[in-house]
């Protein structure tokens, strides 16, 4: 069967634990090369998962033609400068989340990819695939619980690492880039819709510079969804979706185990209803899904007018935050951020 030939930039830990071993499970993907720009970290980790080149530069992966895609999992400063040299080089790319820094950076990337149509290119919001939000997807719109009237998520860990890339606000570090985006994702996931406004309140670290606690409340006209999210909170996850006849928890919903069963919660008419789904790995699933689009020339699962809108309501939060108020949006792919 024919497979994507996967190259993997950087030796970040994401990529080295979780990611480049469930792609290497997949159907349609396969890893034949990783680089680093100190190519004895990339040899190592060759060695380590069993990866056959490694390359010292960046630039240097980008130029095998034997690779068809790129994951790219490196700070969040380097996606869009590092994606659109991968999709100059001829390249599909998978780019972690958030896409960007900002809006514009975003639209930039996006009006780039729009001129070379004949590549894919998706942000990696790995929690779609596994099967626990395909279950919340459908019972959302099978109106299990009624109409969704509000979706609440939390989302932290404590991490006062100095030297942790997500301590580092000049490039792109705090808990709303890191994990508020998530909680932005999957509420415009559920609702199938943008908010129209938004209110954002940020706490910032005195010495890292970077939002450490993040709070939102997005309004979607029919509904309404809220979060927290951070950094050096007592690590927790959880979303909650309300619906006026009932309403559905995820346990785990975002670093989901791949080697156990995931537990939604339903409740309806005063009865909760556990739902176990079949144990998964969201990134095997994510790399094959994508490998398959690229395969068959089709359209990824997430088009990247997707990870535009949500860079949009992410800068429209800060906005709220540092003008103590609600920010409107309008159509992220039309208009830039200040």
């Amino acid at each position: 069967m024919k497979k994507v030939r996967w190259g993997v930039i950087s030796t970040a830990r994401i990529g080295l634990q979780k990611v480049i071993p469930a792609m290497q499970q997949g159907q349609y993907s396969e890893v034949i090369a990783i680089a680093s720009r100190d190519l004895k970290k990339a040899k190592a980790a060759a060695a380590q998962l069993g990866i056959p080149r490694a390359y010292g530069s960046y630039d240097e992966l980008f130029q095998d033609p034997d690779i068809d895609a790129i994951y790219n999992p490196t700070p969040n400063h380097l996606h869009v400068p590092l994606t659109l040299a991968a999709m100059n080089a001829g390249k599909h790319v998978l780019c972690e989340k958030p896409i960007a820094l900002n809006l514009t950076e975003a639209q930039d990337l996006l009006e780039a990819a729009r001129q070379l149509p004949h590549l894919k290119v998706m942000e990696a919001f790995m929690y779609r695939f596994h099967p626990q939000w395909q279950t919340a997807k459908n019972l959302v719109e099978q109106e299990a619980i009624g109409k969704v009237q509000t979706i609440h998520t939390h989302f932290s860990y404590y991490n006062t690492n100095p030297d942790d890339v997500r301590n580092n606000p000049e490039i792109g570090g705090g808990g709303l880039m890191d994990i508020g985006c998530y909680a932005i994702n999957l509420s415009r996931y559920l609702f199938a819709d943008e908010p129209h406004r938004v209110l954002g309140i940020l706490d910032y670290d005195p010495v890292f510079q970077i939002d450490r606690k993040a709070s939102g409340l997005l309004d979607f006209k029919t509904g309404t969804a809220t979060f927290t999210v951070g950094t050096q909170l007592s690590p927790y996850q959880r979303v909650h979706i309300i619906g006026d006849l009932g309403r559905i928890e995820i346990e785990i919903p975002f670093n989901i185990p791949p080697h156990s069963p995931a537990r939604v919660w339903i409740t309806r008419d005063g009865h909760t209803e556990e739902v176990l789904l079949p144990a998964s790995d969201q990134y095997t699933l994510q790399g094959d899904a994508f490998s398959k689009a690229v395969l068959e020339d089709a359209p990824v699962p997430t088009p990247l007018e997707d990870a535009i809108a949500n860079m949009a309501v992410i800068d429209a939060l800060i906005r709220s935050h540092h003008q103590q108020g609600w920010v409107p949006l309008t159509t992220a792919i039309e208009t830039r951020s200040d």
